[in-house]
């Protein structure tokens, strides 16, 4: 049974709470408080997160704390609710969605700006369709180091606060142990609640929810020439451009790229099934439910343009005609490309673009996946060879004279860099290519020994993750080679 809140019990934070989502109206949500936990125990938490908020780093650790964001104490000022979305769900139409499993407290004012406040996890809503409204242990960990571990490496993501667990059952495969996110963005709205009033023809709420954004988020649409709702599509479609160009630069797999798990804002949300890639596969499918391989790592780009279609179209109502939304998809297509050759430059230690760079990179991954080369390991490897021996990079591949003939290549295009400085451009490549990212063996490493009550491993890798082009004293486990293990776990949407 759902719990009311009672606000004389609640606990006060310190902070200035504020509920902008909901004043939208019921239309946009259900009011729902979080279901309390059994004997809830901190499993992890973000110091940095706690600053971003403006919470005392020790009171983090505190029982208070941990209940509250357990969702076993109220917390004074907030309003929670679950929002009410639709989507497509590997290319279909799924129907009403909406949070499911997650509860949004409010929203907070911070110098960064405002950022809203959800537990994952925190019991059922009336949008949990067939499910228990929980998260499992396993998946919880998983999120709450992917999330730190992207912000770390300059890629637009929803952070995790703390990852708080339960003894409470929960039943997926098999039965697991429950666990609650507490998750942190400017905000969680997404293609899918556009979609979802679309669909249903409420085109009032629809353009209230438009305005809303256009409002908070992106002021110049309202300024800007023609449909302020077309201006909109664009923005968010260059967003979406760069998020997805900086995933396919670090080798990440979202793996469940539904139209209900992206973001208005342009951040990587929703974290699942996901993977940094380990041997570089161009159609490597991260996702055990994903059968049809929709979500692979080299389609990620065009599927992304898939979901922005259809937030055209739910967009379309609030338009003159359809071309106005054509109009505003169509810079995704040269914007993607161009931001994706500007990474990987950098990647390559290349200061600008030039006619041929496209062939150099493209020649290049034609190499890696032919040999199935370790992504993150080469291009730190690459990075050190700048300015000392290439013998380590070469000794990845078989077909060594191939990349000989490539890195003769890439030698000589760094020289016509103006001003090149060996040792300028190493250092460089070295705060481009992370040391450390979030390979699936060494999460499941965590998670198996938190299961067992030990959640050190958790805090040593989530350490080396916030520092990943840092290269850290006796962490040389975390940058290694995967183990022949690491190809035998299967992640899928179960969590």
């Amino acid at each position: 049974m759902n719990r009311p809140v009672d606000m004389a019990a609640s606990l006060a934070l310190g902070l200035a709470w504020h509920n902008r989502f909901a004043s939208l109206g019921e239309a946009f949500y259900t009011l729902r408080a979080p279901t309390p936990l059994p004997s809830p125990h901190w499993v992890g938490t973000s110091p940095a997160v706690a600053d971003l908020l403006g919470l005392d780093r020790a009171w983090l650790s505190s029982p208070a704390a941990l209940d509250a964001f357990t969702g076993n104490l109220p917390i004074a000022g907030t309003q929670p609710l679950a929002s009410v979305y639709s989507g497509h769900q590997f290319g279909q139409w799924a129907g009403q969605l909406g949070d499911g499993r997650a509860i949004l407290l409010g929203e907070v004012d911070t110098p960064s700006g405002p950022q809203e406040v959800q537990l994952k996890g925190a019991g059922l809503t009336p949008y949990s369709r067939m499910g228990d409204g929980r998260a499992v242990l396993r998946s919880s960990i998983r999120e709450f180091l992917c999330s730190e571990a992207m912000h770390a490496l300059g890629i637009p993501t929803s952070r995790a606060l703390c990852v708080t667990g339960s003894p409470a059952p929960v039943r997926r495969e098999q039965i697991e142990t429950a666990a609650v996110v507490t998750r942190v963005a400017p905000s969680f709205i997404r293609f899918g609640h556009f979609e979802h009033f679309s669909h249903h023809g409420l085109h009032g709420e629809l353009r209230q929810l438009a305005d809303f954004v256009i409002d908070r988020f992106y002021p110049a649409c309202r300024e800007a020439p023609g449909s302020p709702y077309a201006a909109l599509l664009e923005a968010v479609s260059a967003r979406t451009a760069e998020m997805v160009a900086q995933w396919q630069a670090v080798g990440f797999c979202h793996g469940v790229m539904n139209t209900d798990n992206m973001s208005i804002l342009g951040l990587t949300i929703d974290y699942g099934p996901f993977q940094f890639l380990d041997a570089f596969n161009p159609g490597h499918i991260c996702n055990h439910s994903d059968t049809g391989g929709r979500y692979a790592y080299n389609r990620q780009p065009n599927i992304a343009y898939w979901n922005l279609f259809a937030l055209g179209q739910a967009l379309l109502p609030l338009m003159d005609d359809q071309q106005q939304a054509l109009d505003a998809l169509e810079p995704y297509k040269a914007l993607m490309p161009a931001a994706l050759q500007r990474r990987m430059n950098a990647k390559l230690g290349l200061g600008r673009t030039e006619d041929g760079d496209a062939e150099l990179t493209e020649s290049l991954m034609k190499l890696m996946a032919a040999d199935a080369v370790d992504f993150t390991i080469f291009w730190r490897r690459l990075s050190h060879a700048v300015a000392g021996p290439l013998d380590p990079v070469r000794d990845l591949f078989l077909q060594r004279e191939a990349f000989d003939a490539w890195a003769l290549r890439w030698q000589e295009r760094l020289r016509a860099e103006p001003g090149f400085d060996a040792g300028a451009t190493q250092a460089r490549m070295l705060r481009t290519n992370p040391q450390v990212v979030l390979r699936n063996h060494l999460g499941e490493i965590a998670i198996q020994r938190a299961k067992q009550g030990d959640f050190s491993e958790l805090a040593r890798l989530q350490n080396a993750l916030e520092h990943p082009f840092e290269e850290l004293p006796g962490q040389e486990d975390l940058a290694a080679f995967p183990p022949d293990w690491a190809s035998q776990i299967e992640i899928s949407c179960s969590s």
